[in-house]
């Protein structure tokens, strides 16, 4: 382990920066009258730190430097798609007409808004097949909660009390079992085969008037394309029950398979991931969901719509209106809004035939590296995949070493470490997702440098355990920071 107090050079804070009486700002002159403070509100002592302007933009400028994101080099996280974001959707999104508004403004004076809202959800039914769109959900996540929601009031209102079982695959998002469980349904665990696709009899043995549906992540955590999807979605459906599509790896299947019409009733999209729009370090994220023809009654509300068709000299009147038996609303306001003008620029500046090439270029990527890797890495599911494939990052001759050596060594050659350690199924995962954004080159330097990292396990095993040696600080004790939680690295002095 290696002592952060040997590692590189740590930045200092604003405070320890701090030197009394320089200032960075200066206040305009008073436009309105003068009015005391009350003594109430007033401090007697009140330790900020004070540093001239050029102090306080050249620090947060070198802290910004110590960032990895899409903009400074590849991000491989599987199943998180962190592909490049066009700069035009950032051009979009701060257009002073999306920007400036308030969605308690009167409905008249945002009709670009929720016009933008409107066709976004055409433009997502027509890619999935769905008859129904809520854009509320602020994340994938709170996109599956939604989805178990309206299949919950769906068999409610059936008066079908019964049905209190979720079947999750164990190649499913992790997230899929809590949205199941906080939904007050009971979990049941259904196995992969020996080619990572749902085990059918396992399957049937749980399809009984007890079933509620099943949470289908596909293709799956595996990167695969599940070979027995249209039997998995007959099998539940005779049973009465619903399909939930897991939608957060759509990315690589955009514009070629509808999940509705494989037989999926409910989907929740990732804007975050699939459409291009920036995540991570906590949000903004986006979780659309989609419905059949028969859920969209329980979506939430409201829903942009057309309230007053328009005609050749006028145009529509967008409004927002609830469903008939919608669950009510899941997210203050209308959901990010910042979100969907970059998703929506997304969608129309590639179209049906980009967005269907982005999918056929991410699925190009992941099997070229797959194909480089083969060799040297483990591949448990050695077939065909999607958009990511799942590696094993260990080997019998270098018994000591583990993925999060690999990953850590990663660091060293300026790339982000792919997901480690998911899905569980696989022993020492690396999950790796290159998206459809990145080169060949790009590619073949990722693809070389795990293969120096492999070598190395064997040769220079200290190199991966004590790794990385290039970044600001060097390994970290991960269980211990979170065990120890430090969320203030400075404090006055008393």
């Amino acid at each position: 382990m290696t002592d952060l107090s040997t590692s590189l050079k740590i930045e200092p804070t604003v405070f320890e920066l701090s030197s009394p009486g320089r200032q960075g700002h200066s206040f305009p002159e008073l436009d309105v009258p003068h009015a005391e403070i009350p003594k109430s509100l007033l401090r007697d002592d009140l330790p900020l730190p004070e540093l001239a302007e050029v102090d306080v933009a050249r620090h947060f400028t070198r802290l910004s430097q110590l960032n990895h994101g899409v903009d400074t080099g590849f991000y491989p996280l599987g199943s998180c798609t962190m592909k490049y974001n066009p700069k035009i959707n950032e051009a979009t999104s701060r257009l002073p007409g999306f920007a400036n508004i308030h969605p308690l403004q009167p409905i008249e004076t945002v009709q670009g808004a929720i016009g933008l809202m409107f066709e976004l959800q055409e433009w997502l039914k027509e890619i999935s097949g769905f008859a129904g769109i809520t854009l509320q959900p602020a994340a994938g996540a709170h996109g599956e909660l939604t989805g178990v929601l309206i299949m919950r009031a769906y068999h409610r209102a059936r008066g079908d009390d019964r049905r209190v079982k979720m079947l999750i695959p164990d190649s499913a998002h992790g997230t899929n079992p809590a949205s199941s469980a906080m939904s007050g349904l009971e979990i049941v665990e259904i196995p992969s085969d020996t080619r990572g696709n749902i085990d059918l009899a396992a399957l049937r043995a749980e399809c009984d008037e007890t079933l509620a549906g099943i949470m289908i992540t596909n293709p799956n955590t595996l990167g695969l394309f599940d070979e027995n999807l249209r039997q998995v979605c007959d099998c539940v459906h005779e049973a009465g029950g619903l399909v939930y599509g897991d939608g957060a790896n759509f990315n690589a299947i955009m514009g070629i398979s509808r999940p509705a019409d494989c037989g999926v009733d409910v989907l929740h999209f990732n804007l975050h991931k699939t459409f291009s729009t920036p995540h991570g370090g906590g949000g903004p994220g986006s979780g659309p969901v989609g419905v059949t023809d028969e859920l969209a009654a329980f979506l939430p509300g409201p829903i942009a719509a057309i309230v007053e068709e328009g005609d050749d000299e006028e145009p529509p009147l967008y409004g927002l209106v609830t469903p008939e038996k919608s669950i009510g609303r899941i997210k203050a306001f209308h959901g990010h809004f910042g979100v969907m003008t970059r998703a929506y620029t997304y969608i129309m500046m590639l179209g049906g035939e980009g967005l269907r090439a982005a999918s056929e270029h991410a699925v190009l990527n992941a099997n070229y590296l797959q194909a480089r890797l083969r060799d040297t890495y483990k591949i448990p599911y050695d077939r065909i995949c999607m958009h990511e494939f799942v590696a094993e990052g260990h080997w019998e001759d270098a018994p000591d070493i583990h993925a999060l050596d690999i990953s850590k060594r990663l660091m060293d050659f300026g790339f982000h470490p792919p997901t480690n350690y998911f899905p569980l199924i696989v022993p020492e995962a690396l999950m790796i997702e290159p998206t459809e954004t990145e080169s060949k080159e790009t590619l073949d330097a990722f693809a070389d440098a795990l293969i120096q990292i492999a070598e190395e396990a064997r040769t220079q095993p200290d190199l991966l355990q004590t790794a990385p040696h290039r970044t600001p600080v060097g390994r970290l004790d991960e269980v211990k920071a979170a065990r120890e939680l430090v969320l203030c690295c400075w404090l006055p002095e008393k």
